[in-house]
């Protein structure tokens, strides 16, 4: 499977990358290599990381305990102490290096880094009393997205995957009920 990146925030991405909590979870990180393709496919982390097994299994748990947070604040209840203490410690480690040339802005660093970077953008967002945080309202769908649309309407995390099946399914029950009425 593709990777989403709509959620508007490294972190919530991340958090993103479990497809369909409720029901039926799809894990899109099975394997190290994954992380290291997400990683690589998310434009503000560094993309050439590498993952062993206790890195990729350090990510799994900032992954979890981001969601966890969002989701606190998405039902405004408490945040999860131990979540809180995952992404703290995590956000306390090494940051990527940045450099600026002519072609841009260029990150490097190692997968340690990458993640302390996706803490950090976590915390931002979490900590911001003005961010808009929402759930998609796709019902099979529990990505938490970050929305900045006018007047925070925004419905789901992304059109391409849930708007269109959205729409999609109302134009076709609107058609089955206008051919039910004949």
């Amino acid at each position: 499977m593709d990777f989403a990146f709509v959620s508007g925030n490294p972190a919530l991405d991340l958090a993103g990358t479990v497809v369909s909590r409720r029901d039926e979870p799809v894990d899109l990180l099975a394997a190290p290599a994954d992380l290291e393709r997400w990683v690589a496919e998310c434009d503000e982390l560094p993309d050439r990381v590498t993952a062993d097994f206790a890195t990729f299994e350090s990510a799994l748990s900032l992954r979890e305990a981001t969601y966890r947070l969002a989701l606190d604040r998405v039902l405004d209840r408490s945040f999860d102490p131990g979540s809180l203490d995952i992404v703290n410690e995590t956000a306390a480690g090494p940051v990527p290096t940045i450099k600026l040339s002519d072609a841009g802005l260029h990150m490097s660093g190692d997968l340690l880094a990458a993640l302390s970077q996706v803490a950090r953008s976590g915390i931002a967002v979490l900590a911001d009393p003005h961010a808009c945080l929402k759930e998609c309202g796709r019902t099979d769908c529990t990505r938490i997205y970050l929305d900045r649309s006018r007047g925070a309407r925004r419905t789901w995390c992304g059109m391409d995957e849930c708007g269109n099946r959205v729409k999609a399914a109302a134009y076709r029950a609107r058609r089955r009920a206008s051919t039910t009425a004949e």
